[in-house]
């Protein structure tokens, strides 16, 4: 019989290893490990994952060319092996059809791009190269609206955060400028030497086996590291406190920063690594604290654009920081043969560079804000901090927040 506790919302048994997903059923693959992993039923398929493992064994690669795929066979008919046996012109006309299709129902000229690429990979696996035309895509373009804050705007935003991890996690994932994968892969082992030492300001590792605990964890394979600021550490390091005192010690294999749903058994929740969708829900939750005109357009990633934006801007000291260490902060690869001979071994240049960034907030005396709502909506802004002024009419009242 299965642990009520351990069963969310009375259906999914969490304790129960996931399930095989629908791509992997449609695929005929029956593992993800073990001797038998990632083998389809499929000839066609089995080509395009040898190809795939050639490059890179990343899991995310193969969800996601296993998953367009699998959409193009439904959408066209056909399975994998009866495609590989058409000509290459009604290949070709079929995939153009199809992102045809894509583009026609709204999809992002990105993802359309992307989805073409992806079949012509496949095909291409098999011995097939069809000829397709992609969708011009401007250098600026982004069908998805962003705002990328301030400075001053994210230490707002980390200050209207509901709890100290939660403002931990903001001002560690800005100042850091990781990619939201390889921030939720983090584990206590990887900044624990730099905290035993008190190091004033905490280098922060990215590696290859990073992927066994988040699959997007480590783009591309590329090592680097990075640093957290000095406030960014301080919160860390309160977080960590009442983090030991509530789950009791913690061990360095475990998440940086852990889950707190309250469905996991409260043994379980230090083991469990916090997802891209909770950091991304308490984000915007804290930028519309913070009441952020735009809250709704911040992202993870836009805290690494304010981070780059960081290392871009002038040092405390009215210097530049060299354009070859600000791409290694931002874990890019430097072109042509920077890369090969980039010093990235040498840990105290690039924690005197990072030190001279400026982090700093901009003190000004705090002003009040006032604001306009409806009766209906009193409750709520009392709840988030504001303080009732007056009455305006019947339904309408003024609320302010210091």
């Amino acid at each position: 019989m299965v642990n009520n506790v351990s069963k969310a919302f009375g259906k999914l048994n969490l304790e129960s290893q996931p399930s095989l997903r629908s791509f992997e059923i449609f695929f005929g693959i029956k593992s993800r490990e073990g001797p038998n992993a990632w083998k389809s039923a499929s000839p066609r398929i089995q080509n395009l994952l040898n190809h795939l493992s050639r490059y890179s064994k990343s899991e995310a690669s193969r969800r996601t060319y296993l998953g367009l795929v699998m959409i193009f066979c439904e959408s066209t008919g056909y399975t994998p092996d009866q495609l590989t046996s058409l000509t290459e012109p009604q290949i070709s006309q079929l995939i153009q059809s199809h992102i045809d299709t894509l583009a026609t129902n709204g999809m992002s000229k990105s993802y359309v791009n992307t989805v073409n690429k992806r079949l012509k990979t496949f095909f291409r696996a098999n011995g097939i190269k069809p000829e397709t035309r992609s969708y011009y895509q401007p250098t600026r373009y982004r069908k998805r609206l962003e705002y990328i804050p301030t400075k001053q705007e994210i230490y707002r935003i980390a200050d209207a955060a509901d709890n100290q991890r939660d403002r931990a996690i903001i001002l560690c994932l800005w100042t850091s400028g990781f990619r939201i994968s390889t921030f939720c892969a983090l584990t206590i082992g990887d900044i624990k030497e730099e905290i035993d030492n008190n190091e004033p300001i905490i280098r922060v590792p990215v590696y290859p086996e990073m992927k066994q605990k988040v699959h997007d964890a480590c783009k591309g394979l590329v090592p680097y590291y990075s640093f957290i600021s000095k406030e960014a550490q301080t919160a860390l390091r309160v977080y960590l406190n009442e983090r030991e005192e509530y789950y009791g010690i913690i061990e360095p294999e475990q998440p940086l920063f852990c889950s707190d749903w309250n469905l996991w058994p409260r043994k379980t929740r230090p083991l469990k690594h916090i997802g891209r969708r909770c950091v991304s829900v308490l984000l915007k939750k804290s930028a519309r604290l913070a009441d952020i005109a735009k809250w709704a357009q911040i992202s993870p990633h836009c805290l690494r654009k304010s981070f780059e934006s960081v290392l871009r801007s002038p040092t405390t000291d009215s210097s530049r920081m060299d354009k070859g260490t600000q791409e290694f902060f931002m874990g890019h690869i430097l072109p042509g043969t920077q890369d090969t001979y980039y010093d990235r071994t040498n840990i105290d240049y690039h924690r005197e560079e990072y030190a001279k960034l400026d982090f700093t907030r901009t003190t000004t005396t705090p002003k009040a804000v006032d604001k306009l709502i409806q009766l209906k909506a009193l409750e709520t802004h009392l709840n988030e901090g504001w303080l009732f002024v007056s009455k305006i009419s019947d339904d309408t009242i003024v609320v302010r927040r210091q």
